[in-house]
């Protein structure tokens, strides 16, 4: 008699079976959905070439700049503007542009230093002391002064400068450096982004716990509140310092002394004394003049980069 042998069978798996994570709209195999990445989002080719063009519109006045500054009168005059001439006269050219009338730049330099010292940077403490107050205080009328400072921001400088160059000339204080200064002192814009940045970047209920523990007004915001403005107050400043530092109308209106031009009257001055009688052209010493005052604004912005995003990217992001 034969006994059957039983067939083996295969265990089934007591795992449960993965269902695939992969979404609907991915390819088998890719880790991408249907028309983009997940890690990495399209492109778009026409804010690619919008960008190149913005950055070639920046980038190539700059290198006109600079590469003529390297040239002598002669090349400048004969040569390709966007390419270097026979000799490389940049250092000579330097020398020549601070040694020129009896070294006439230097004293614009310095002029312009005074100007950015006093006014931009009193415009930068009046709007944090302005802005903090109309932030964190309350006072009837509150809302009159906030119309006030965004109308005086949709004003044009250029509209006030010729009442301001009336009211000083009555004040005799036209052709002095307080001509100058003393309205470079106002900034609705810099009080206006200040008093937004401090409504967001000051939280009440930390100098409320100031003065709990006992702090006066001056020791809660000098010691308490001013180290968090500290982003925007660097980012003030750098809008006053370019405003002030380029500023050319106001004080081709209010000064008639060479000795108080600041650097965008004294190079224009030098630029237009080859339409003169008997004027000497100097297009090169104009050029390389163009180049040094736009170093320290450069070398500014480099230093306090940082400070200056975080200052516009703060209150940005709702928690």
């Amino acid at each position: 008699m034969t006994t059957a042998t039983p067939t083996p069978t295969t265990p089934r798996s007591s795992a449960p079976r993965l269902r695939s994570t992969r979404g609907a709209g991915q390819r088998p195999g890719t880790g991408r959905t249907r028309g983009r990445s997940v890690d990495r989002p399209r492109k778009s080719v026409l804010m690619t070439v919008l960008t190149a063009l913005v950055l070639l519109y920046a980038l190539v006045p700059l290198a006109w700049l600079v590469i003529n500054a390297t040239k002598t009168q002669g090349d400048l005059l004969t040569s390709f503007g966007l390419w270097f001439g026979d000799s490389f006269a940049l250092f000579t050219n330097i020398g020549q542009t601070l040694t020129y009338d009896d070294g006439i730049f230097v004293r614009w330099f310095l002029n312009t230093v005074l100007y950015v010292v006093l006014g931009a940077g009193g415009a930068t403490l009046l709007a944090v002391l302005g802005g903090y107050g109309l932030a964190k205080f309350q006072f009837p009328g509150k809302r009159g002064v906030f119309a006030v400072v965004i109308g005086a921001v949709a004003v044009p400088g250029t509209a006030l400068a010729v009442p301001t160059f009336l009211m000083f000339s009555q004040m005799g204080l036209t052709n002095t450096p307080w001509s100058v200064i003393i309205p470079s002192l106002i900034s609705p814009f810099g009080l206006y982004l200040m008093w937004t940045f401090a409504a967001e970047a000051i939280p009440t209920e930390l100098m409320e716990a100031a003065r709990i523990d006992g702090a006066s007004e001056a020791r809660t915001f000098a010691q308490v509140c001013l180290p968090l403005l500290a982003p925007g107050i660097v980012t003030v400043l750098l809008f006053t310092m370019v405003a002030t530092w380029n500023n050319y109308f106001l004080p081709l209106i209010m000064l008639k002394n060479p000795d108080w031009y600041p650097l965008t009257l004294g190079l224009n001055a030098w630029n237009a004394q080859a339409a003169t009688a008997g004027g000497e052209a100097i297009f090169h010493l104009v050029i390389t003049g163009s180049v040094l005052t736009i170093v320290p604004l450069v070398v500014a912005f480099l230093f306090l980069q940082r400070y200056w995003q975080s200052g516009l990217a703060a209150g940005s992001v709702k928690e």
